[in-house]
C-alpha cells in the first residue's frame, strides 16, 4: 500500500536491532485518516473470508484492527496484557515474546468475547517473527474459534513470521513488506 509505505519513508525510523519506530502515526499517536485507509484495504483483502470477529493484541494492534473491523462491520476483541478486575476469573491466557519490550507478555481474552464457532480475522501492526500472532492464534483456538485470515500493516519478511504462520493455510496479507533494515536503512520489497 503506497500511502503507508510513503508515510514510513517520511516518518518511520530504523532504531537498529530490527526495531522500526512508527509510533508517531500508528501506535502511540495515531493518524486516523491513514488507519482508515489501511482498514479499507484490509476489508477489501479479506472480504471473502467470512470473518465474524477481528482479534488483535493490546495496544499497537488496536488502531488497525478497529478501522478494519469498521469497514467490515465486525466487532473487535483485543487481547489484554494484564487482567482487569472486571474480567472473569476463568480466562484464555497465553504468553508471547514482545520484540519491543524485550520479554514475554501475557495475552488475555475473556471467554465472554471469544467463543467457539467464531471465524476470527487477526489484524496486527507488525508481522515479524510471528510470535505475537501465533499467541493470538492459540487464544482463538483454545476458545474453539477458527482463524480465517491474518493481516498486518507492516511485515518484516526477514524475520520469518510468514513461514511460521503458513501452516494455518489461511490468507496472510501485509500492507507493506520490508525486506531489510540494515544499518539505518529501511528497504521495502
Amino acid at each position: 500500500m503506497q500511502l503507508l509505505k510513503d508515510r514510513i519513508r517520511k516518518d518511520g525510523k530504523n532504531l537498529g536491532g530490527g526495531i522500526l519506530k512508527v509510533d508517531g502515526f500508528i501506535n502511540h499517536q495515531v493518524d486516523p485518516a491513514l488507519m482508515d485507509a489501511c482498514g479499507a484495504e484490509f476489508a477489501r483483502l479479506f472480504a471473502k473470508v467470512g470473518a465474524t470477529k477481528v482479534l488483535t493484541a493490546e495496544i499497537s494492534g488496536i488502531a488497525p484492527a478497529v478501522f478494519a473491523a469498521r469497514h467490515m462491520n465486525l466487532p473487535v476483541v483485543y487481547a489484554r496484557k494484564s487482567k482487569p478486575i472486571t474480567m472473569p476469573d476463568q480466562v484464555f491466557l497465553t504468553l508471547a515474546p514482545s520484540h519491543t519490550k524485550g520479554r514475554e507478555v501475557e495475552l488475555i481474552v475473556s471467554p465472554e468475547y471469544l467463543a467457539g464457532g467464531e471465524k476470527v480475522l487477526i489484524i496486527d501492526d507488525f508481522l515479524a517473527s510471528g510470535a505475537t500472532i501465533q499467541g493470538l492464534v492459540r487464544l482463538a483456538q483454545t476458545a474453539g474459534a477458527s482463524i480465517v485470515g491474518i493481516g498486518a500493516l507492516v511485515e518484516k519478511s526477514f524475520e520469518g513470521g510468514r513461514e511460521l504462520l503458513s501452516v494455518l493455510n489461511v490468507p496472510i496479507h501485509a500492507l507493506v513488506s520490508i525486506a531489510s533494515m540494515e544499518g539505518d536503512k529501511i528497504e521495502f520489497e
